[in-house]
């Protein structure tokens, strides 16, 4: 009677086995680079652009500082400006919102409509406003909520707020501890929404071809999304099974003992 246990079992084990068997030429990132001419040409950076519901933070600094700490105050303090680590989190970052109609309002220095501007020309354009008040004012500007998705099979799938502008692909992947071993690498996928529709972008982490995608550089608000492989269905499985077999086998011998009494 413990037969079919037994054989469940053994079943269970092989799907395990074959299930975790996964080829090392597809974890293998970037394998096709040629030997002799490894010199990979990235595409060109093109700085985010600000968008409505954006958090800016904005800080102007003058020999006098007391004279700016009420612009200064929103954005976290007058010396707020170093890069910390990127980090998962939930909290609202200090900072200007773009309103509904792309603008911000500034203590002194006003309403600005900065949306469908980069950082560098809100930079210049509250320099500008700033240079009316202050003497040689340096401003500094950046996205206090600039967050990047990493979601499916990496190590920690998270919301991550990074602290600059400039984040790869790689860079995403890297924060979330690179994909787990079940992690498909062939067709991993890029959700990007631009103009009120969604963008949707694979990539091959095994072909050196992503380099040069345009997509490469992330932007504000996108999404990567790692699909599992069968072998992670395959492992789910075998577990069940086990599981299964497991239970088989206690009832087998409860009945095997009920049976001789």
């Amino acid at each position: 009677m413990t037969r079919k246990p037994k054989a469940l079992t053994f079943f269970a084990f092989a799907a395990l086995f074959l299930g975790s068997c996964v080829s090392t030429k597809d974890t293998v990132y970037f394998g096709n680079i040629p030997a002799d001419d490894p010199k990979i040409k990235l595409p060109e950076y093109q700085e985010p652009i600000v968008q409505i519901d954006d958090i800016l933070h904005i800080i102007i600094q003058t020999i006098d500082g007391g004279t700016t700490a009420a612009i200064n105050r929103l954005s976290g303090g007058t010396n707020d400006i170093g890069n910390p680590a990127p980090v998962a989190s939930n909290n609202t970052p200090n900072g200007y919102l773009v309103d509904e109609e792309g603008k911000i309002t500034l203590p002194m220095l006003g309403t600005l409509r900065v949306a469908g501007l980069t950082t560098s020309q809100v930079r210049a354009l509250i320099h500008e406003e700033a240079s009316k008040y202050f003497n040689d004012p340096t401003v500094q500007v950046r996205f206090a909520n600039f967050k990047i998705t990493v979601i499916g099979e990496v190590a920690k799938p998270a919301t991550y707020t990074l602290p600059n502008e400039k984040v790869t692909l790689l860079d995403a992947i890297g924060m979330a501890g690179d994909l787990t071993i079940y992690g498909k690498r062939q067709t991993v996928l890029l959700i990007r929404e631009a103009e009120g529709k969604k963008e949707f972008v694979r990539f091959d982490l095994n072909d050196y071809s992503t380099f040069e995608s345009p997509y490469f550089y992330l932007k504000q608000n996108d999404v990567v999304y790692v699909e599992p492989t069968r072998s992670r269905a395959n492992a789910n499985n075998a577990a069940t099974f086990q599981i299964i077999s497991v239970a088989l086998s206690a009832l087998s011998v409860i009945t095997l003992a009920i049976t001789r009494l």
